[in-house]
């Protein structure tokens, strides 16, 4: 099998500034993953954010949001999702908040049964921000993330594995760029950015430890967006040689046109 790792269209994503932990993050071979994804997903991508001015004017004409016709039969039909895995079962409690040491330390350690580990809404899109936020979820996944507190003369570290809460990332809406990395004379995406990088560098050691790579995903307004991000997934699983399957994704519901097609966001994602 080929390494689809390593896109023979062209160069690993360019860095353009500098950041704290980007020896750890910003490798070769992930870069040149998130090149890879880039060059295959980004121009449909773009195809959405058009569709998306398009049915806000229309809204602005007059029209509402409203149930699909053309996926009537669909809503009807009796199907599921997959099974939920085991660390999925119970998620009454959930707590979310931004990527760094210390936040990521005591939610995994807050007795909740998930952790949202947010590069989006609550972290601010510095660089060194989203650099810092990945390096530190390597190091949570490895169970080594540290922060000490000189002032309190405090030093924060995760518990056993068996009192952590399941972690899941949540990585920026679709329409977000990332303007320091470049493929091919153009911003990459901030969602692939923070997926591809996440997933390249940890989902074999989520598996090792018996979990897997978990997201929430953001602000999709159709279940055409929930079918560009699960072919992101089949392609990412297929290119690390991880089973088809393995990712799973809850969406947040936070538009209108997203509330009238959650049935077919669901089965765009149903694997």
């Amino acid at each position: 099998m080929t390494d689809a790792r390593r896109d023979p269209q062209g160069e690993p994503a360019r860095v353009l500034a500098a950041a704290d932990g980007s020896d750890a993050v910003l490798t070769e071979p992930a870069l040149a993953f998130v090149a890879a994804l880039t060059r295959r997903f980004a121009p449909r991508l773009q195809e959405l954010l058009v569709r998306r001015r398009d049915v806000q004017a229309e809204y602005d004409r007059g029209a509402r949001p409203h149930f699909l016709e053309e996926t009537a039969a669909l809503r009807e039909d009796d199907w599921t999702v997959a099974p939920i895995p085991d660390d999925l079962a119970d998620r009454r409690v959930e707590i979310t908040g931004p990527v760094d040491a210390k936040m990521i330390i005591n939610a995994l350690n807050s007795g909740a049964d998930v952790y949202m580990a947010d590069l989006e809404d609550s972290t601010s899109p510095t660089w060194s921000n989203l650099v810092g936020g990945q390096r530190n979820l390597q190091a949570a996944v490895r169970r080594e993330l540290r922060f000490e507190d000189a002032a309190r003369g405090r030093e924060y570290r995760l518990r056993d594995e068996a009192e952590l809460a399941t972690l899941f990332v949540r990585p920026r809406g679709l329409h977000l760029p990332e303007r320091h990395l470049d493929v091919d004379g153009a911003s990459v995406p901030g969602a692939l950015v923070d997926f591809g990088l996440y997933f390249f560098h940890n989902a074999q050691e989520l598996l090792r430890r018996g979990t897997a790579p978990y997201f929430y995903l953001p602000k999709l307004q159709s279940h055409l967006e929930a079918r560009w991000w699960n072919e992101v997934f089949v392609w990412a699983q297929q290119a690390l040689g991880i089973p088809r399957g393995t990712i799973r994704a809850t969406v947040l519901i936070e538009t209108l046109p997203a509330a009238f097609e959650m049935d077919e966001i669901l089965y765009e994602l149903r694997e």
